[in-house]
């Protein structure tokens, strides 16, 4: 019964995100998502000011390639050398690379182009869902929940899912800001992260011998 109930939440977790990504999908192949994205766009865009534009820039700096992967490495360094975690490690690794894998199998698969207004940074690509999202979602989702355990304070646990909360949310922000995403797309890349990282916990679950999970234990 323990193992049960310890596996049921990440897959019924994962479940939902999954069902409201198809949702998501749906409405954007459709083209139900365009008064909702224009509306979200020119009020995020409406609060334009050189200062917040440098903010936006450097959170959506955190989320490209290279910076991810210094970020990652530091990460599996934390969890496989200092807290001597190998297996952890090569979870949060896992989940980064699938997560890559997965954001680019979609997008081909959607090929929607990125918004054509006011667009402040130049970048290429299709649009659906927004890899700096979905990666954003799966690195301090993945960290917050691998960290939880090594943190036995309360405040410390508070101030990590309110630090990994807010990277989320602003690198996905900044990219409707910046105008190379719509929102819908970021909504996307969301959803599409908790999926495959509620997956992946569920799957970690079953592949350790006593069938449960430890963090946040």
């Amino acid at each position: 019964m323990c193992r049960k109930i310890s596996l049921f939440r990440p897959l019924l977790a994962c479940l939902l995100c999954l069902f409201g990504f198809g949702g998501f999908s749906l409405l954007v192949a459709l083209g139900w998502t365009v008064s909702f994205d224009l509306r979200l766009i020119n009020f995020i865009q409406g609060l334009e000011t050189p200062l917040l534009t440098k903010i936006m820039k450097f959170f959506t700096y955190l989320g490209n390639p290279v910076p991810l992967a210094c970020i990652s490495a530091m990460a599996f360094i934390l969890l496989s050398v200092i807290f001597r975690r190998n297996a952890e490690g090569i979870f949060f690794a896992g989940v980064l690379a699938g997560s890559v894998l997965l954001n680019e199998t979609i997008k081909q698969i959607f090929r929607r182009s990125r918004p054509a207004f006011h667009r402040i940074i130049a970048i290429g690509g299709f649009s659906f869902p927004s890899g700096h999202s979905m990666a954003a979602f799966s690195l301090y989702g993945t960290l917050a929940f691998l960290l939880w355990r090594h943190i036995r304070s309360a405040a410390g646990r508070g101030l990590l899912l309110f630090s990994s909360a807010a990277m989320i949310l602003l690198i996905g922000v900044s990219r409707i800001y910046l105008g190379v995403h719509y929102p819908s797309d970021v909504a996307g890349g969301y959803l599409a992260g908790a999926s495959w990282l509620f997956f992946s916990i569920w799957i970690g679950g079953k592949l350790k011998k006593d069938g449960t999970i430890s963090p946040p234990g």
